[in-house]
């Protein structure tokens, strides 16, 4: 068994505030396995580089992001996130309430991550004429 990763650990990696800088690829390296496994509503990657460019290419397109951690959990080799997460793009500021979940290898770095948000709401419902579609797709699913 590798190293055990804490809830504190967690919070450290799933917070950064508007104006500070995100975590670098050697910070990742610290948590994250060389083959590690991303999935979340817009992407999936393979490997520890992927992951790296998947986050740097969210930072890139962005005037700046935010992460805010709200609950922990860890129970063995899973653990849960939740989080809210900021985008400012053009002036604008859209808010993705979600949850990762990780896996943990047997040397005790993450080897999964996946993120669940609902990235379709947020992001296009304040648009005039699509917000008002997507609502009404939405409702197809949940009447």
């Amino acid at each position: 068994m590798g190293r055990t990763i804490s809830t504190g650990d967690l919070k450290e990696l799933f917070t950064k505030p508007y104006g500070k800088d995100a975590p670098s690829k050697q910070k990742w390296a610290e948590f994250y396995d060389q083959d590690v496994t991303f999935v979340d509503p817009t992407q999936a990657t393979k490997g520890l580089d992927s992951y790296v460019k998947a986050q740097e290419k969210l930072i890139k397109r962005c005037d700046d992001v935010f992460l805010e951690t709200h609950a922990i959990a860890i129970n063995e080799d899973c653990g849960f996130v939740e989080w809210t997460m900021g985008l400012k793009i053009m002036g604008k500021e859209f808010i993705y309430p979600g949850t990762s979940r990780l896996i943990f290898a047997k040397n005790g770095l993450i080897k999964e991550h996946r993120d669940y948000f609902d990235f379709c709401g947020p992001t296009f419902g304040p648009i005039p004429i699509l917000g008002p579609f997507i609502r009404w797709l939405y409702s197809k699913f949940i009447s």
